[in-house]
């Protein structure tokens, strides 16, 4: 019988999370676990063993140590992220102006929209080279580009924001979680993403897969009452997006995309 690949590709995922949770794992505990044979367990840990994320043994698997580190973008979440942006580029309407600031997620919007004449204005110098449709208009704030995220920061960059508005805010972040709001360990992106937020007369959505969810970085960048939906997936902790959803925001989980195709 033929197996679903988006029935195998979920459960995967699901034992990529509790790698990254655990640390380790072993093939007798995931087969329990998952209701499968230890041979098609041993399959899922090649897989991710192939891809460079796992070392497996004799009887479980280990995460490799550079993936120990959630907030740098790879592989394990790149589909949850595509997942998070094709879903915010719905909200996108005809004739809108939207803001978009350097987060890769929120800058995964831009490939999303499509057939709508709209103006995106972001500080991400990456926007050059993302591929979109060509009704889309965007517009560089300038500024000083700060590696390695090539963000354009500094005065120049918030005089320009101050002389618009936009209809939409597509916000990523470090963290977000009920206490602290909206938080980013980049000091010098603090001021432009609240420019972006006071500057938007629509909603404000912020993009956050599941390993910022209820996390807390150095510095402030909104609060959680300036926030209209929230945007992660299924992996998200249920307690933090529950205490969110009390305040009003609206929180959407998403599954991966099943594969991330040319767009």
């Amino acid at each position: 019988m033929k197996v679903n690949y988006e029935i195998v590709q979920q459960r995967r995922d699901d034992i990529m999370v509790l790698i990254q949770k655990l640390g380790k794992v072993d093939v007798e505990t995931l087969a329990k676990e998952f209701n499968t044979s230890e041979i098609t367990i041993r399959r899922d840990l090649q897989y991710w063993e192939d891809r460079g994320a796992i070392i497996r043994y004799h009887g479980g698997a280990k995460l490799v140590q550079h993936m120990v580190n959630h907030n740098n973008t790879n592989f394990t979440n790149d589909r949850y992220k595509h997942a998070i942006a094709k879903y915010a580029a719905q909200f996108v309407e005809e004739g809108d102006t939207v803001f978009i600031n350097t987060s890769s997620s929120a800058l995964l919007v831009l490939q999303y929209i499509q057939n709508k004449r709209c103006t995106v204005i972001t500080n991400n110098a990456k926007a050059l080279l993302m591929k979109h449709d060509p009704l889309v208009s965007i517009f560089l704030t300038g500024g000083e580009l700060r590696f390695p995220k090539e963000a354009m920061v500094g005065e120049f960059c918030l005089n320009n924001l101050n002389r618009v508005t936009a209809n939409k805010c597509f916000i990523g972040c470090s963290g977000i979680n009920l206490e602290d709001g909206i938080t980013t360990a980049i000091q010098n992106e603090v001021s432009i993403n609240e420019t972006m937020i006071k500057r938007t007369n629509g909603p404000v959505f912020v993009l956050a897969d599941y390993t910022k969810i209820g996390i807390k970085h150095s510095f402030i960048s909104g609060q959680i009452n300036e926030v209209d939906y929230l945007i992660t997936d299924i992996n998200a902790p249920q307690e933090s997006t529950d205490a969110i959803s009390q305040t009003g925001v609206k929180i959407i989980k998403l599954k991966p995309l099943i594969r991330i195709d040319d767009i």
